[in-house]
């Protein structure tokens, strides 16, 4: 005491103040929390130096159980602990009643935890003596005798570091830690044993986040992946050499001295292996625990941590798997430690762990294997690893059902593995599951997997067997599920046998479709119903039974309902509009007029672009609205304007339905052979005036090479003049093009007009355009559908005649 007053201390009062009581969270215990007053008074009993202190006393009642008198009990505790005021015997008395009767869950928890605090020291390691606090420098000076010596007294100050509540008093002697970091440093190539109980003392430490800077201020971390890798060299050459006795003795099956040799050899190898894998499995649970620090992950990574744990998915020990798979679930959620799991072939090595009857290791695995399925490529190798049946036959077991069913989901999400899971048992479950669940929501990762699986052909066959379809349609009506609606508006997409079972359930979707239902289940029941594109419908009569002509008609109006509503009612009018009486009594109910106006506020939409040309497209086949789109509306004028859309699907479409428009009428017909001719004359100028001339240079007759001062083209002798095709002027003219187009390459488009009901001469040339809302099993899922027209050409429809 620098600062003391002259004439020295006389008296020193100590006084304990603020006691209370509560129990021990996880022990049979007692905690007193208590706060020790010190004052130090003069000579004439003046304060010169006071201090306070918060302490805490735990009192273990390891004795207590369910015959425990706690009356009995509590006052013996009172007696003796003199910290405990008798006025509070009826709390203490409370307290122990309450630890008699709760739960010991922590302590099966603590069991099944992979944790070094459970450890069980080596046959070479055990020691009857007891530690003690008070006896800590003993301990340190073993740690400067021989190797059995130093073992002995890291196992000592081990079973005083295993209770957390001495390792504040562990802490504060900083030479007990710095042998041991030195003892470690120098020693751990001598002996396993003392490398592994000095390093469980070290985890200790590390389990709470205040002791990372202590143990990474020693360099723990560092050494413990310098011993990993070490250890990983020594397996290998274990490895070679067993390998190598192996061949020997089975080259020389007779010789008796080999057989012995190896067999000695593999016992040595299995002592050796348990050993090792103790001290890789304490190595890795440390590092785990300061890898919570970001700064400290990296630096493991930087040293490879991640290619060292992939090779350590070799291994058999279920402990040791559970760390390492643990450890790469952690690690698994940065990209870069999931580019190296992936170029290691992590995936292949975590597939033979599946299944497995290690609860926790199962589960571990599961969690890794759903970071990892986020990754396409990982996704691929997971299905070349055999996973998809695996990860089926765990959806039977319901405690790694979610997981399971997490990564199945992922995996099918790509197209190209959908039809891996016909061949599982995956979807018979997953209906059991659907059909199974009593509630009115039904889990999402399953039924997203389900709506994944109905998009495939031979998994909607599977949905659909026996009463698979009925049973799922009666599922979603009733409870008006709109994902079970979304599944099975799916399933509709694929033809044959499959869309024709919806012939029984038409009348029940037709019925969903009002206003007074909710926007998102209508949506999929017109999706599901502009699906059926059945011969054997009469979609005149559903039209006229629901009184769904009006409903269509409204909702083509902008703005009356979201645009995913909308659309879906275009694409039914699509449907519908192969009937001939069908579009007969779209075209009374002024539906035509209502398609345009939406055309013209969607223009820069090119799904509702697409599928209102489509409409168009199936119109003119029928004579009752072809001569009302071609003569009273402006609609082959939006056709000439969109053939030369950047996207190809509008643009076939186009195509397709004015080669039809210029076969029934001459007047747009010359119009549509004018533009098209004015359109591919300019691409031919555009494409000469920018063209690059790397050929040899042209000389003409007069030997004056051909240049920028003289065009090939002005010389009119070159072009064919013989047989009148081309005039000798060197021009055009729209009459030849219309010759070309009447050739041999222009009758793959040539239409008959034999009938006033248009029959092709040949197969219909244009089918459903797709739609990223949804889409058909007869095409392309996807198109390149952008926001607008082409680069630098905004689309905007012309309504002036060509």
């Amino acid at each position: 005491m620098e600062n003391q007053p002259t004439g020295g201390p006389r008296y020193l009062k100590r006084r304990v103040k603020g006691c209370s009581l509560d129990v021990h969270p996880t022990e049979k215990a007692l905690v007193v929390q208590y706060e020790v007053e010190a004052t130090v008074l003069g000579e004439r009993g003046e304060l010169m130096v006071g201090e306070r202190k918060e302490c805490q006393k735990i009192i273990r009642v390891k004795s207590l159980n369910a015959n425990t008198d706690t009356s009995s009990l509590a006052q013996k505790v009172v007696e003796e602990c003199h910290l405990i005021h008798p006025s509070k015997l009826p709390e203490v008395e409370q307290l122990l009643f309450y630890l008699q009767n709760r739960k010991q869950t922590n302590d099966n928890l603590e069991k099944k935890k992979v944790s070094p605090r459970d450890f069980t020291p080596y046959a070479g390691v055990e020691l009857d003596e007891e530690a003690s606090v008070g006896r800590i420098d003993e301990y340190v000076e073993l740690l400067y005798e021989d190797v059995q010596e130093k073992i002995r007294g890291a196992a000592l100050i081990f079973q005083l570091a295993r209770n957390p509540d001495n390792l504040e008093e562990l802490m504060q002697h900083e030479v007990v830690l710095g042998a041991l970091a030195r003892v470690l440093r120098e020693d751990w190539k001598q002996s396993v044993d003392l490398a592994t109980t000095i390093l469980y003392i070290f985890f200790c430490f590390s389990s709470f986040s205040q002791f990372h800077s202590l143990v990474t201020h020693f360099k723990i971390g560092a050494l413990c992946m310098n011993i990993m890798e070490h250890e990983l060299k020594r397996f290998e050459l274990w490895q070679d050499e067993l390998q190598k006795k192996k061949k020997a003795c089975d080259e020389f099956p007779e010789n008796q001295s080999l057989r012995k040799d190896h067999e000695k050899s593999f016992r040595k190898y299995q002592s050796l292996l348990t050993k090792q894998e103790q001290l890789l499995k304490v190595s890795l649970c440390l590092l785990l625990n300061l890898a919570e620090d970001t700064r400290t992950e990296l630096k493991m990574r930087n040293k490879n941590i991640v290619h060292m744990l992939v090779k350590l998915l070799e291994r058999e020990d279920r402990e040791l798997l559970l760390v390492v798979v643990s450890f790469l679930k952690k690690l698994s959620i940065f990209l870069e430690n999931k580019n190296d799991m992936a170029e290691t072939a992590a995936v292949e090595k975590l597939a033979r762990l599946l299944p497995c009857d290690h609860l926790e290791l199962l589960s571990a695995t599961c969690r890794l294997l759903l970071n990892l399925s986020f990754d396409t490529a990982l996704r691929g190798q997971m299905v070349q690893a055999g996973l998809v049946p695996k990860l089926s036959s765990m959806l039977a077991d319901e405690a790694q059902r979610q997981l399971a069913m997490c990564v199945l989901y992922h995996i099918s999400m790509d197209d190209r593995f959908k039809s891996m899971f016909a061949h599982t048992d995956c979807i018979p479950q997953l209906m059991k599951m659907v059909l199974g669940c009593r509630e009115d929501q039904l889990d999402v990762e399953l039924v997203s997997l389900c709506i994944n699986l109905a998009a495939n052909r031979s998994n909607a066959q599977i949905f659909c067997e026996g009463n698979g379809l009925k049973m799922l349609m009666k599922r979603a009506l009733k409870l008006k599920d709109v994902l079970v609606m979304k599944m099975i508006r799916n399933l509709s997409q694929h033809g044959g046998a499959i869309k024709n079972l919806f012939l029984d359930h038409v009348g029940d979707l037709a019925a969903q479709i009002s206003k007074e239902e909710a926007e998102e289940f209508v949506i999929e029941c017109l999706g599901t119903l502009a699906n059926l594109t059945i011969p054997d419908l009469d979609w005149e009569l559903v039209l006229k039974e629901y009184n769904l002509v009006p409903y269509l008609k409204d909702r083509l109006k902008p703005g009356s309902a979201e645009d995913d509503l909308i659309l879906e009612v275009v694409i039914l009018i699509g449907t519908v509009s192969m009937d001939d009486s069908c579009v007969a009594m779209l075209a009374k109910s002024g539906i035509i007029p209502a398609l345009i106006d939406l055309l013209n506020a969607q223009q820069e939409d090119d799904e509702f672009v697409c599928q209102i040309l489509y409409v168009f497209y199936q119109m003119v086949f029928h004579k009752a609205t072809r001569d009302v789109i071609i003569k009273d509306t402006e609609a082959p004028a939006y056709f000439i304007d969109l053939m030369h859309d950047g996207n190809a699907a509008i643009r076939r479409v186009c195509d397709n339905t004015l080669d039809i428009i210029a076969e029934y009428d001459e007047e747009w017909g010359k119009k549509i052979q004018k533009a098209k001719f004015c359109y591919y004359n300019s691409q031919w100028l555009e494409m000469v005036e920018n063209r690059v001339l790397d050929e040899p240079v042209l000389y003409g007759d007069d030997g004056e090479p051909f240049n920028g001062n003289r065009d090939i083209l002005e010389r009119p002798d070159l072009f064919y003049t013989a047989d009148g095709i081309l005039p000798a002027d060197g021009s055009i003219s729209p009459d030849f093009y219309a010759d070309f187009q009447n050739s041999d390459m222009g009758e793959a488009r040539t239409l008959s007009s034999a009938s006033d009901q248009f029959v092709p001469s040949a197969p219909a040339p244009a089918d459903r355009p797709g739609s990223a809302r949804s889409f058909r099993p007869d095409e392309r899922f996807f198109y390149s559908y952008t926001s607008t027209g082409r680069p630098g050409n905004s689309r905007t429809l012309c309504r002036n005649d060509v």
